[in-house]
């Protein structure tokens, strides 16, 4: 066991872990955050995709204590209870059907964004393919992602911040 250091939506939290335990598991079970799940555990589906200091990583294969940087999870994209515009995108073109795959797809998106603020068709789709859903959900992902590209995302709605607090 060791104590790491981990940065994750701009907080500092130190945790007592074995160094080969997945950084998926840190989040989920000693963090506490959500947004990442498993899936495949190997790396292939990408629903338990977060940044770090901006690129898309694959949180269930590398261990925790090799993570170095800003971990950004689905929870840290909203500021001040004011949603992403990618999250208000995935609302307006009503993409999830089960859901399961959906921070995958959010945290894959804000990486391309982040690197293409302006990506044709193409390039969403070779951006995106990496992130699997079952539900085949794929064009309206595509939908919601041009939403973005081209400004037409509505007024971000308040998140609520307490799972008891109302919005």
């Amino acid at each position: 066991m060791s104590v790491v250091t981990l940065r994750v939506n701009g907080a500092t939290h130190e945790v007592d872990i074995d160094p080969s335990t997945p950084l998926l598991y840190i989040l989920r079970n000693d963090l506490d955050f959500r947004g990442p799940r498993f899936g495949c555990g190997l790396g292939q589906c990408g629903a338990c995709t977060v940044l770090v200091d901006g690129a898309a990583l694959r949180s269930c294969t590398i261990p925790a204590s090799q993570v170095s940087g800003e971990i950004t999870t689905l929870e840290g994209l909203s500021q001040n209870g004011t949603l992403d515009p990618l999250q208000q995108a995935w609302i307006d073109e009503q993409v999830p059907q089960c859901g399961y795959c959906q921070n995958g797809q959010i945290m894959t998106a804000k990486a391309l964004l982040d690197q293409n603020p302006s990506p044709t068709g193409a390039e969403i789709r070779l951006g995106m393919e990496g992130a699997l859903c079952r539900c085949m959900s794929y064009y309206r992902i595509q939908a919601a992602i041009k939403r973005v590209v081209e400004g037409r995302v509505t007024a971000s709605d308040t998140v609520a911040t307490d799972p008891g607090e109302e919005v």
